[in-house]
């Protein structure tokens, strides 16, 4: 009986020795929680490899599209699922390539020692069968159009595809442990994101935002964003959104008005350490990049991480170029998203010089003009949670 399933290769989890069993369990469960919502579907565990099977044809589509956006996954195949007999092979082959023209050539691999023919055997009768059935098609060894694979395993089933997905790799969401991003409305915190995801971070974030001086749209934004982000973090992804509106007033009525954005993160960053406490979250994820705007000088960035002690700050595309990291948006589907004219709280009260190399001692000044740790907790107050689902 012939079914059709999809195979799934793994990378670096062949790397990690006694440790395998944790990251082949973790990646599972992320297949399986990914496909929740496509009725009938299985995953398995098989020698080496993943399959999916179960789902209906008109599914096959939605698998596919859910297996790109697992971090762990090296590449997949569509595939259908036969008793390994010779005839129920060259029937399935034919079939795999009826429609094809063009160049081919067969690719098997014989893992069950115990079939009467190797490899090389498999592939010379199936080749020439296939070209007995399709006059349209041609044997290139060397440089083929089309590839068709057999994969005889040893529990008397054979796997036949002729295409090869790549994933996007990495690591399972889940085994390297748990972060918190600063999610604001631009292009550069969800490729953070992602980033970090694919190392095999549990992602939950943190947006800050100042209603009524941010509109409802903005909120709306992020949230389209955190969708998109879910569908890289095994399915959903939690936001914790919190008002900085009192702690902005203050800032622009007391302080020097260069230093408002400095004083802004500090703040920020305060509040994000605080969370990871509280929530047992491992690390606090920024979108910084190293001298892309006046907060994110090495000067800047170095007094904002002062007043984080004891939890590490990642900084995934801290080197990046804007046009790597407006690609990798435009890949997680983000980009578009992002450049709406809905913006985060960072935006207002900006100066129109801001301190770019900002002394700690001269920012501590500053901070000294306000209650910094109550309007810190006033601000904490505000805290809301929302879990966003993938789509």
């Amino acid at each position: 009986m012939m079914e059709k399933v999809v195979l799934i290769r793994y990378g670096e989890i062949f790397l990690k020795g006694k440790n395998r069993n944790f990251f082949e369990n973790t990646l599972e469960n992320n297949i399986k929680n990914a496909l929740i919502s496509v009725d009938n579907v299985n995953v398995a565990k098989i020698p080496g490899r993943f399959m999916v099977s179960g789902f209906g044809e008109f599914d096959e589509d939605i698998v596919i599209n859910k297996l790109k956006k697992i971090a762990g996954i090296y590449s997949f195949s569509p595939a259908v699922l036969i008793e390994t007999q010779m005839e129920e092979i060259i029937s399935a082959s034919i079939d795999q390539l009826s429609d094809e023209q063009g160049t081919f050539k067969v690719v098997t691999n014989r893992a069950d020692k115990s079939f009467p023919l190797n490899s090389m055997e498999i592939s010379r009768l199936v080749g020439g069968r296939i070209l007995s059935a399709n006059r349209n098609l041609k044997v290139d060894v060397i440089n083929p159009q089309h590839i068709l694979n057999i994969d005889v395993r040893e529990n008397k089933r054979t796997y036949i595809f002729t295409k090869t997905i790549k994933g996007i790799g990495g690591m399972p969401v889940g085994c390297s442990g748990k972060g918190l991003l600063l999610l604001s409305g631009g292009i550069d915190s969800p490729v953070a994101g992602f980033m970090m995801a694919k190392r095999g971070a549990k992602l939950y974030a943190l947006h800050f935002h100042s209603f009524p001086y941010t509109s409802e749209l903005a909120r709306l934004k992020v949230e389209e964003l955190s969708q998109k982000i879910a569908e890289y973090n095994a399915g959903e992804l939690t936001v914790f959104m919190c008002s900085m509106t009192k702690y902005q007033e203050m800032i622009n009525r007391n302080c020097n008005p260069i230093y408002n954005i400095t004083l802004l993160r500090r703040a920020m960053f305060t509040v994000a350490e605080r969370l990871c406490k509280e929530k047992g979250i491992d690390m606090i994820i920024s979108g910084e990049n190293l001298g892309q705007v006046a907060s994110q000088t090495i000067e800047s960035m170095t007094v904002v991480s002062n007043v984080v002690k004891d939890i590490p700050i990642m900084r995934p595309l801290i080197a990046f170029d804007k046009q790597e990291t407006i690609d990798i948006a435009r890949q997680i589907d983000t980009y578009d998203i992002s450049i709406r004219p809905y913006e985060d709280c960072c935006t207002i009260f900006v100066p129109d010089n801001p301190v770019t190399r900002p002394k700690l001692f001269k920012v501590e000044a500053e901070e000294k003009k306000l209650d910094f740790d109550k309007l810190v907790d006033e601000s904490y107050e505000t805290m809301e949670t929302v879990v966003i689902k993938a789509r």
